[in-house]
């Protein structure tokens, strides 16, 4: 039984919006990136799966319970971090995550047991005494991933969670996240349309545009091995580029990286002596790998071509 079973999902608003387009995918457990762009439908998909929005047709499981009709009994498995902002400011972070507990049944001494362990896990132990209105926009996040802990939920679904914030903030939010997936064993499923943030704590990537699936898979096969071998140099990527294609290799430049078709073991001996003819210097050799943003191209990668000037660089 998969975690999640979605067959022909559908979402329209009035005539003219398509949310979700006969959307059919399964996911397993682990912490999972549901990535797209804005408006691709990522927020209407979690508040459907949560029960909280009817589907215009098609089924979705969550633990096998339909979400049409046991919304509320998902919703005791499962964690909700909404990406807008839903907080009260004239309250204290430890009596809003305590009310929820609360409501999610929880005993009164049970609930703010709790709520101290989970704002002790979101870094906000010391400050939680304070009114929310007070916080950052850090500190908010943090109490939002708290209240969709408090309950012990088997799965989450953090929309958005690095919303607003500062790189510093970012980092340290997506560490919270991969500790929350990887130390409590919980599933999780993390909406976000930043690829280098799911790239970072996901081990396996489903990505959808306007409401369609484009693919789902193991994070590694979307950055396995192209066939390409990226050589980057100081200054003289055009004149290494011309160089090799003079000796019959097939490349293109790509800022300070020379892209060369690779085959069988790779030209590495014709590159290293390029470069050390031209006098240039390297900075790294590797074999070039997929990027996650090859997924949203609207156009197929233009092969790798002979070069006299710029090409165009493989992906």
């Amino acid at each position: 039984m998969a975690l999640i079973s979605i067959r022909s999902l559908t979402k329209r608003y009035g005539s003219s919006v398509t949310a979700l387009d006969a959307l059919t995918v399964d996911v397993e457990p682990g912490i999972v990136g549901l990535v797209g762009s804005n408006g691709a439908g990522k927020t209407t998909l979690l508040k459907i799966l949560l029960g909280l929005l009817e589907p215009t047709s098609g089924e979705a499981t969550v633990f096998d319970l339909d979400v049409r009709t046991h919304g509320t009994d998902i919703r005791q498995y499962v964690g909700y971090m909404p990406e807008h902002d839903c907080l009260p400011p004239d309250v204290t972070a430890t009596d809003w995550v305590a009310h929820l507990a609360l409501i999610s049944g929880l005993p009164r001494t049970a609930a703010r047991e709790r709520t101290a362990e989970v704002l002790r896990h979101v870094g906000l132990y010391e400050e939680r005494y304070r009114a929310i209105g007070g916080y950052s926009t850090g500190m908010k996040q943090r109490v939002k991933l708290a209240q969709a802990l408090v309950h012990d939920p088997r799965l989450l679904f953090l929309d958005e969670p690095t919303n607003g914030l500062d790189p510093a903030g970012r980092d340290e939010m997506l560490e919270l996240v991969r500790r929350t997936g990887t130390e409590f064993g919980m599933a999780v499923i993390v909406a976000s349309h930043l690829l280098g943030e799911i790239e970072r704590v996901c081990n396996h990537l489903l990505a959808i545009e306007a409401g369609q699936l484009l693919r789902s898979a193991p994070l590694g096969t979307f950055t396995e091995q192209t066939g390409t071998l990226s050589v980057e140099v100081e200054e003289g990527s055009q004149r290494l580029a011309e160089r090799l294609a003079g000796a019959g290799l097939s490349v293109a430049v790509d800022g300070r990286a020379v892209l060369i078709a690779m085959d069988g073991t790779g030209p590495y001996d014709p590159v290293r002596d390029a470069v050390a003819e031209l006098g240039l210097a390297l900075v790294r050799i590797e074999p070039r790998r997929h990027r996650l943003e090859d997924l949203f191209r609207d156009a197929p990668a233009v092969p790798v071509a002979p070069v006299a000037g710029v090409g165009e660089p493989p992906s």
